[in-house]
Parts: structure tokens; sequence; C-alpha cells
């Protein structure tokens, strides 16, 4: 006799596993055509589509396109973010701050400059005058959100004797322009095309972390 099945405490219910599948599936939709085609030539019938879903159930998840352009925007942001700080191990005991800070100026450039968000940015540029909040949100959520726990991070370092920095602020906004304002700039006017490879990425991180160690090294 066939065992009856136990369920998992931890398992959704499977009306709500499906509706938070469907969810999922008309933002990775609505991100995919936003980013291609724009946010005035993108159409709720084609997320639908994509997404595989009814028009309805577009709409029953977000009431309308504005909506649904403002949470791939947050998504996008959000989780690269957090791919760039949560999943950054402190500094080890003995470990050169040279090259803890090189992993993650590499890290930071690899996770940033890649085509989804450089087309994202690019998207919510042209629509600032439309979705001011939403630009403010786009830099909240990513600029000034990296540098604020970065400056925590140096913060710590100076105070192990790392580093001799007295104002962490000011020093992870120049870490920051040392290390994504060239690159950044130029795949944000010449197109993904312009994304340097890795090594090249590498040898910049490498070079910015050198000018700052000049300055915050002791």
């Amino acid at each position: 006799m066939a065992k009856k099945r136990v369920a998992n405490v931890t398992e959704e219910p499977e009306g709500q596993g499906r509706s938070a599948q469907k969810r999922r599936a008309i933002v990775d939709a609505a991100t995919q055509t936003f980013l291609q085609k724009g946010y005035l030539a993108t159409n709720m019938d084609e997320i639908a589509a994509l997404a595989a879903v009814s028009k309805q159930t577009v709409y029953k998840n977000f009431p309308g396109k504005e909506a649904l352009f403002v949470e791939v925007v947050n998504n996008v942001t959000n989780l690269t973010g957090n791919r760039v700080h949560n999943e950054m191990p402190d500094l080890a005991e003995g470990e050169d701050v040279g090259e803890y800070l090189r992993r993650y100026a590499d890290r930071q450039l690899a996770i940033v400059l890649t085509p989804r968000v450089m087309q994202l940015r690019r998207l919510v540029i042209g629509e600032v005058d439309r979705f001011p909040d939403l630009a403010k949100a786009l830099y909240e959520g990513g600029p000034k959100r990296a540098m604020a726990i970065f400056a925590a991070k140096l913060k710590s370092l100076s105070d192990r004797g790392l580093l001799a920095i007295e104002d962490p602020a000011a020093a992870a906004s120049q870490f920051n322009w040392l290390i994504m304002g060239e690159p950044l700039n130029r795949v944000m006017l010449l197109g993904d095309s312009a994304i340097p490879d890795r090594a090249a990425l590498r040898r910049h991180a490498a070079a910015g972390v050198r000018v700052f160690l000049a300055s915050y090294g002791r």
C-alpha cells in the first residue's frame, strides 16, 4: 500500500505557489520586453503572451504598466546590489588589504557592467521625466547604497589599523569613482559592446586600488 505523502510545513500552499510562479514569470517577461523595446513601445498583451499567462492575470498582479515597470526596476536594482554586497565576505585575518580591495572592485565591476543592468540604467534615464521617483529609487538602491555599505567596510578596516581613513563616506565615494567611473561612463554612452573583457577590468580594478591605497594605505 502506497504511503500517504506528508506535506512539508515549509512548503507554500499549492495555489499560492502557482500564484508566485506566475508573478515571477510576469516580472521576467516584463523585464525582457522593457529592456528590448523601451517603456512606451511595450504593451501588456506582449508581456502576458511571453509569460504564458492571461492578460487578466497580469492585471491581477499589477494594476498597470507603470506599476509593472516600477517592479522591474526595483527587482533588478535589488538583485544587483545584493549580489555585490551580501555575498562578499569580510576581510579574513591575515589577508592583504590590497588583495581584498581588488577582489571587491573586481566583483563590483563584473556584476554591474552587464547588459541587463546597463540597459536598465539607460531606460530609467530615458524615462526620468516620466518617473522621477523611480530614477531616485535606482540611485538610492544602487550607487548610494553601494557607497554606504562600502563606507562601513572601510571604517571597519580603518578601525583595525589596516587603512588610515578619517572620512569613510568620502573615501567610499572616491573608491567608487576610481573603480566604476571610466568603464561605466563608456558603456552607458557607447553601448554593451563597449563592456571591457574580464582581464581589462581586472587591470583597471588593480590600478584603481593602487591609487586608493596611495592615499589611504598604511
